[in-house]
This record gives structure tokens, sequence and C-alpha cells, in this order.
């Protein structure tokens, strides 16, 4: 009781402060103490069901490094809320249990499945807590459970992404277990197999490497990637199709999505530009991720700026576009006088794309503090020429006013 009452005093302490104290409390175990407040830290922002649910504990540091947040496990319960039987689910690598938390509560029954005994206990304790009743845990490695394993209507394996010495994995073969060896038997076990993967993964590589890939879905949070969910059914690609392809980004204003198939990215027309439109656009993270830079060109109509810059632009307001969309102010050559020529501004948000330089050089070469409410975008051009596009952002929920001419003084050109 005396270790509840302190947690609860202090977490929202500094944690390396709180522990340079920890002489001063002999009677209690400061150390477990600390673990529950850095868990409950961490989780106020990525879980915050957990973080506001009494009598939740929590793990050491890095399985709540490695665990879903709270926005991803509810993405993945979407994929599976239209399933017509749901019955029973597998956690194959329960972690946490954040997202056997969060999809459990589809299913009338749910199985935890992980090596780790402490875990295992956690999540004893927690999913009663978080309204999971019909549960049982295991304390095993799935590749012993698996080939025992009654049928599932949905099994879940997230791979750890980290090899015996540490370091973050890129390919399945390298994740532990190796799901392309296992995938056969995966898909005998489940109607639906659910598989977590790294966002540093090559798309195209996993294509190849699994059999009967229903679904793809690329899943950024807050612009940065966060992680790809491969779905596999058995026979689902009977004649060879390729699978759908979403591009899932969570914003605060609620899911942009984005699908499309290989085919339609190899089919699609696009139109390459030396010009800067009235707007520029500026791919979500998961776009760029599985890269159908073609196809959403075609789609929304819009002209690429160069093959590598993955930038667009278009005089038409593209309100529902997947990312970022800028007015745009002026464009600069890069040349001597550019410097001068926004000797104005001293701040602003520069990005780089297909362009031989650094944020870090062009700040220094610009003598711009970072932050602001302008943007500065040191890109190239279909004609090869390297260009500063200023413009300012536009939210989802406006619309663009004012003026579109813009100023553009590319005509003449000089590479840094």
């Amino acid at each position: 009781m005396i270790a509840e009452k302190w947690i609860e005093k202090h977490r929202h302490d500094d944690v390396n402060e709180l522990a340079l104290k920890a002489a001063h409390f002999p009677d209690m175990d400061v150390r477990e103490a600390l673990v529950q407040i850095r868990g409950w830290q961490i989780a106020e922002k990525k879980l915050p069901l957990w973080a506001q649910t009494d009598g939740i504990r929590f793990p050491d540091h890095l399985p709540m490094e490695q665990c879903s947040s709270q926005l991803t496990a509810e993405y993945k319960a979407s994929l599976v809320a239209s399933m017509s039987i749901k019955d029973t689910m597998t956690d194959l690598t329960g972690g946490f249990g954040v997202d056997a938390a969060v999809l459990g509560q589809h299913f009338r029954h749910l199985t935890y499945v992980e090596q780790r005994e402490d875990l295992c206990r956690l999540a004893h304790h927690n999913f009663p807590l978080l309204g999971i009743h019909d549960f049982e845990v295991v304390n095993a490695d799935c590749v012993d459970v698996l080939p025992d394993l009654p049928h599932q209507n949905l099994l879940l394996i997230d791979p750890a992404r980290r090899d015996a010495s540490g370091r973050k994995t890129v390919a399945i073969s390298d994740c532990t277990p190796d799901v392309s060896e296992m995938n056969q038997l995966l898909l005998e076990k489940a109607d639906t197999v659910m598989i977590k993967l790294s966002p540093m993964l090559d798309i195209t590589s996993t294509e190849r490497q699994l059999a009967d890939i229903s679904e793809i879905h690329v899943v950024s949070v807050g612009g940065e990637c966060k992680e790809i969910l491969i779905l596999l059914q058995q026979t689902v690609n009977l004649h060879g199709n390729s699978p759908m392809i979403t591009c899932a980004d969570i914003t605060r204003e609620g899911i942009q999505q984005f699908r499309f198939t290989r085919a339609d990215e190899q089919q699609a027309m696009c139109r390459y530009s030396s010009n800067i439109g009235a707007y520029l656009y500026e791919p979500n993270a998961s776009l760029m991720k599985a890269c159908p830079f073609r196809f959403l060109a075609q789609h929304y109509q819009l002209e690429q700026l160069h093959p590598n810059s993955h930038l667009y632009t278009s005089n038409a307001w593209i309100a529902d576009f997947p990312g970022r969309r800028f007015k745009v102010e002026e464009v600069l050559p890069i040349n001597k006088q550019t410097t001068k020529q926004i000797s104005h501004l001293r701040q602003a948000n520069v990005s780089v794309r297909n362009f031989p330089a650094t944020v870090a050089e062009l700040r220094k070469r610009f003598r711009l503090a970072e932050g602001g409410d302008t943007y500065l975008f040191a890109t190239t051009l279909a004609d090869n020429r390297r260009i500063l596009i200023v413009c300012k952002k536009v939210g989802p929920s406006k619309s663009p006013e004012g003026d579109l001419n813009i100023k553009c003084k590319v005509c003449e050109f000089m590479s840094l």
C-alpha cells in the first residue's frame, strides 16, 4: 500500500532524480516502483486507456518501447471487425499484451502466448482490468505451441526485430521467428493470419517471400511510419492477383487512407513538371514507404516534380490529399543570391528532397533557425534544375485564400 501511494504521488516526477533518492526509502522496492512510474509515463501518451485504468501493472522499458500504441492496436481491431466468425484468436507473441487486449475484445476467447514469465504474470493481472475475461495465458515459445494449436479464427504474430546482438533487423528471415518458414502452418491453423512487421522492412521483398497475402497495410502515426501489417488468407489469390495495399495515416482529424495494387502503380500515367503550380503536395509517411508515386499523381491529377523528388504540384486545391498541403509563395533558384533573397526570414521549417545537401547545411547557409510558419523545400525539378520552394502549410480543415500568383525566379540556375 505504501508503494502504491508513493507511485501515485511521484508518477509525474523525473525517474532519474527519484532513483538518486532511493536510499531514503529502505522499506520499499524503489526499483520496481520506478519501473511502474516510467511505464505509466510512457503509457500516458502511448496507451491512454492503460494509464487511466486503476491497477494496471507495467513491465520494464523494452516491452513498453516495442509494444503497439493504442492507436495502432485499434487500427488492427478495425481490420477484424467485419470478420464473419469471431470465436477464437491467438496472439503468438504476446509481449505486453496491447494488441491482444484490444483485438481480444472482438473475440469470445483469447489465447496469449509469451516466452517471458514476467510478462505472462502481467497479462494475467491486466486483462481482467481491461475487460478481457475469457482468456488463456501460455508461457511458451510460439514455435512449440503452433503445431498443436486448435484452429483459430485469427492468429496474430509479431516477430522480434532484433538479432542476438540487439541490432534491428529489416528482413523477414532475420526476425524471430521467421514467418516465411512458418507460412504454410500459420495458414493451416487460422482463417486469417495477421503479421506485424517492422516499418523498415522492404514491402516488395515481403510480397515475394510470403504466400497467400490478401492485404497489406502500411500504418503511420504523427508523420512516422510505425508498422506494416500483412494479412494472409488461404487460397485468396488463386488467380495470381496482387494484394490490395492500404496506406493508413492516423492523424488528429481521423485516418487518411489511400489504396492501390502493384498493377495500379505499374500502369499509371504520370507527368513530370519543370514548373511549380499554386500548391505543393507532400505524401504522408505511409505513402513514402509503400511508393505508389505514379498512381498517386494520376489519381489526384497532379504533376510530380521529378521521379526521385516525390513532391507534387498543381494549380488546383486538393483538400483530401493524403499528406501535407502547402500554398506556394515563391520559387527561387539555388545560387549565390538565394541567401539574400530570403534574408527577411529568421526561421523556417526546412526539408530536402532529391537534393545534394542536408537540412543542417542549408540552415547554416541561409542563416535560419528552426520553426515558424514558413516551409522551405530544396528539391530538383524534372529538367534537373535545383530550386527552393517557399510556402505556407494549409491544414485539412482550411481552404486557401488570397492571391495565387507565385513569384517564380528560376529562370536562372546555378547548382550548389
